[in-house]
């Protein structure tokens, strides 16, 4: 991306976790910050704070939106090009993922809606304001998950909804012909968040830690690294690509883990 004045990215689920370590890597790399929370208003002004504390005041504003409600990630959008006058890169990492692990024919209906509304829903509303906002130049990324190629057992709703991002980002890719704007899938293998840890045993996270060559699990800053080198000039020609950062992990024999 060429450089400008002002870079100015929206992260999607930007107060915690992956999103967290994003928002502050991308504001570290001179990028304006539109922080997206759904609920958390303490987790994203303490974001807020501490950019604004590093880097000076007007980096960084945090705003509330549901990114599966289209009113509300247009006020997202609006507040960022009301704010800074333009939106040069959006970073979609909202999601949610079940903590019971349960099979298909244990999964609620219930549970299955909630997961694919916000997980696929929601990132569908995120790209179609993205295409419209973004400038050109731009990049659009969207959060996957390394689970969408081992399959595992318990995890069928969060593995259907991440599958469909992947695949309409790479048709989203190619329907930005001639914009000048590129679309690229990030897909985290197992991260040290409060997502990841929610409702695991401390033999099931060692389990998971061991399945990379690393023998650790990623943090939130090595998923950060990946995402700040696709909003970079570097990775101007990296486009329609699903990038999996988990350290070279093989979930191969994760099914015996989730039932520890």
């Amino acid at each position: 991306m060429a450089e400008t004045k002002k870079k100015v990215v929206i992260v999607t689920g930007g107060s915690r976790g992956i999103g967290r370590a994003v928002s502050l890597t991308l504001a570290a790399a001179h990028w304006t910050v539109v922080i997206n929370y759904a609920g958390n208003e303490a987790a994203a002004k303490a974001v807020l704070s501490e950019i604004e504390e590093k880097y000076g005041p007007g980096k960084a504003i945090a705003v509330k939106g549901d990114v599966s409600v289209t009113a509300d990630v247009k006020n997202v959008f609006d507040k960022a090009e009301e704010t800074f006058g333009q939106v040069n890169a959006v970073v979609h990492l909202a999601g949610v993922l079940l903590d019971t692990y349960p099979k298909i024919s244990e999964t609620t209906e219930e549970d299955w809606d909630r997961t694919i509304t916000i997980n696929t829903k929601g990132t569908f509303i995120v790209c179609k304001e993205a295409e419209k906002r973004v400038a050109s130049g731009g990049r659009i990324i969207t959060c996957s998950s390394t689970l969408v190629i081992t399959l595992a057992p318990g995890y069928a709703a969060y593995i259907a909804s991440k599958a469909a991002v992947e695949a309409f980002t790479k048709v989203l890719a190619k329907e930005l012909r001639g914009k000048n704007i590129t679309a690229n899938v990030i897909s985290p293998g197992p991260t040290a968040s409060e997502m990841f840890f929610a409702g695991k045993t401390k033999e099931t996270i060692a389990a998971f830690a061991k399945q990379s060559p690393l023998e650790r699990l990623g943090q939130p800053e090595d998923i950060a690294g990946a995402v700040k080198f696709l909003v970079s000039e570097d990775g101007r020609w990296v486009n329609g690509q699903v990038i999996r950062v988990n350290g070279g992990s093989v979930m191969a024999v994760i099914a015996v883990f989730v039932y520890i």
